[in-house]
C-alpha cells in the first residue's frame, strides 16, 4: 500500500468511476468532496479522510480505509472504504420511493395534422 494517492486515482481504484479520466471531471467538476471541502483532481488523500460522491442520481459517504497500490477486482476495491451508516440509510430510504410515471411524448406540435 502507498502512503499518498491522489484522489482521482483512488476513485479509479475503488471503482466508483470506470476511467480515471471520468474521475478526475468528476472531482474537478464538484462531484466529490473531500472531508467537506471542493478539491482538485490531484489533491492526495490519506486514511480516514470522508467523501462525499454523487453519481447519476446517487450520493455516498464513504470513509477512506486503504490506500491501493493497483487497481484490483471488485473484490478488492470494497476493502478500500467503508460507508457511513447514515449515507447507507439515505440510499435505501430514496430507493424505496416511487419513481415518476414517465410522460407520454407526443410527436409534434397539436396543430400541425
Amino acid at each position: 500500500m502507498e502512503e499518498i494517492t491522489r484522489i482521482d486515482q483512488w476513485l479509479w481504484a475503488a471503482r466508483f468511476f470506470k476511467t480515471r479520466g471520468l474521475a478526475s471531471d468528476a472531482v474537478a467538476g464538484g462531484l466529490v468532496h473531500v472531508n467537506a471541502m471542493r478539491v482538485k483532481p490531484a489533491k492526495t488523500v490519506k486514511l480516514g479522510d470522508i467523501l462525499q460522491i454523487q453519481r447519476d442520481q446517487q450520493f455516498m459517504v464513504v470513509v477512506i480505509r486503504a490506500l491501493p497500490c493497483r487497481r484490483g477486482p471488485a473484490k478488492e476495491a470494497v476493502l478500500l472504504y467503508e460507508e457511513t451508516p447514515e449515507s447507507v440509510e439515505e440510499r435505501q430510504r430514496i430507493q424505496s420511493l416511487p419513481t415518476a410515471t414517465m410522460i407520454p411524448v407526443l410527436g409534434g406540435r397539436p396543430t400541425k395534422k
